[in-house]
């Protein structure tokens, strides 16, 4: 068996551009991004899916990217935290929300607490319910994304140095 057997181009967009990159049918997402194609926003923190520091989203919907098989991403699209800002050096609403809020410390977890930010807004405009959604909701009606909202919808990604209140004052901000 040749070397080929275990690797494989997978065409793919991400932020917008088309790649294909030649990836190890081992490599997760997270070390693709990083490695491969030079995007380091994502971080490797735990490397197994609990802290939230490499979420990306991909087709729209947020994940934990130390978890995917980059391989079996063909034909995907997926947005990493320096895919969110229009063109022209702008940032997104919520990169400025971030900033304006003082929203990190020391910054490491802040990717992946925007890209989870940016997929929980879409889930809740969804109408896709949380664990604290009213349960007498209207089902696919959006949700009102409350303080206690989105606390439970970001509470898969951990900030060490606790900056919750002002990253829950940040969203707020986006999403009034």
């Amino acid at each position: 068996m040749g070397a080929d057997v275990f690797h494989s181009e997978v065409p793919l967009t991400v932020n917008g551009e088309a790649r294909r990159p030649t990836v190890d049918h081992r490599s997760t997402l997270l070390d693709v991004l990083r490695e491969q194609l030079g995007l380091t926003g994502a971080k490797k923190g735990c490397d197994h899916g609990q802290c939230g520091a490499c979420t990306v989203l991909v087709d729209g919907r947020r994940v934990n990217s130390c978890l995917l098989l980059a391989v079996s991403l063909e034909g995907r699209e997926v947005i990493t935290v320096e895919g969110l800002a229009p063109a022209g050096g702008d940032l997104h609403p919520l990169q400025r929300a971030f900033v304006d809020r003082d929203a990190f410390q020391c910054g490491y977890c802040t990717p992946g607490q925007i890209c989870s930010a940016v997929g929980a807004i879409a889930e809740a405009r969804a109408g896709r319910a949380s664990h604290v959604t009213d349960p007498a909701a209207d089902v696919g009606a959006p949700v009102e994304l409350t303080r206690d909202e989105i606390r439970e919808r970001l509470s898969g990604n951990i900030c060490r140095c606790g900056a919750y209140p002002h990253i829950v004052e940040a969203v707020e901000d986006v999403t009034r």
